[in-house]
């Protein structure tokens, strides 16, 4: 059946990831704003596909799946109830829906982000604000560990990700939203000092139960910078994929590049 005249094929999403350097095999950490990609006839099912035509049966696609809005530290709920009296706020939290890692919906992430989660077969990881979700031969290995004390560190699928050697993909989005840059905070000579967070989980009995525990205080102000100088040094691939500009760069090399730029510029 012909596509509609405008819609970008599947062909054409293969060529340009190609051209962009993702090969088969690799494991690949995908940030997408699928807006920016075009008409795509098929929507993120036909990206999907694309990817794991080109990655093939060895291949693993990762996403973020950020459930910032159970968390009353986070700063949507800050922004929200500002301004509001102690009621009010307690109404607010009392409202907010417990995490649950095969139900919840990612926010702000994306439909791409989204359409992987829900894909049969596909894995999650449990933290309760920061999940990454992963289809492929190694999700469940990927997203096995993520400790409630480390969003984004060591002990989350970022850590295995590093580990693995992955690639990180923005596609038609900037480095603002690369969360490996995050892996690097935890590896600082001075790394960010803890603070108190909250959250809701329903646990196996089906209940809303509160957690509150220390982690980093983790910020991303700097991260255009970091992507700057990072594609300035000459590692990031940079090319399009229908009308997004996209950039591909080695998990490793982002983060090791990430901590060094934050040893000497951060205060």
């Amino acid at each position: 059946m012909a596509v509609t005249a405008g819609l970008l094929r599947h062909g054409t999403l293969t060529v340009g990831l190609r051209a962009l350097g993702l090969s088969p095999g690799a494991t690949v950490l995908v940030h997408c704003a699928l807006s920016r990609v075009g008409r795509v006839a098929g929507g993120p099912a036909a990206l999907l596909a694309a990817l794991r035509d080109v990655l093939g049966g060895a291949g693993t696609v990762v996403v973020p799946t950020q459930t910032a809005g159970n968390s009353t530290t986070s700063r949507p709920f800050r922004v929200a109830t500002a301004g509001l009296t102690a009621a009010e706020v307690a109404a607010a939290e009392a409202a907010i829906a417990p995490f649950d890692p095969r139900r919840s919906p990612a926010e702000g992430m994306g439909i791409f982000a989204e359409h992987v989660r829900r894909q049969p077969g596909a894995a999650r990881s449990r933290h309760p604000q920061t999940s990454f979700a992963a289809l492929g031969p190694d999700a469940a290995r990927l997203t096995a560990v993520h400790d409630l004390d480390c969003h984004l560190g060591e002990r989350s699928p970022l850590g295995a990700l590093y580990a693995t050697d992955a690639v990180v993909l923005l596609l038609g989005v900037d480095w603002s939203v690369c969360t490996a840059f995050h892996l690097a905070e935890y590896r600082l000579r001075r790394p960010p000092a803890d603070r108190a967070y909250r959250c809701y989980v329903r646990d196996a009995d089906g209940r809303r139960v509160r957690r509150d525990f220390q982690a980093p205080d983790l910020h991303d102000t700097d991260f255009p910078l970091i992507g700057g100088a990072l594609t300035n040094a000459g590692p990031v691939r940079t090319g399009r994929v229908g009308g997004a500009d996209c950039r591909l760069v080695g998990l490793r090399t982002a983060v090791d590049f990430a901590r060094g730029w934050m040893d000497e510029h951060r205060r």
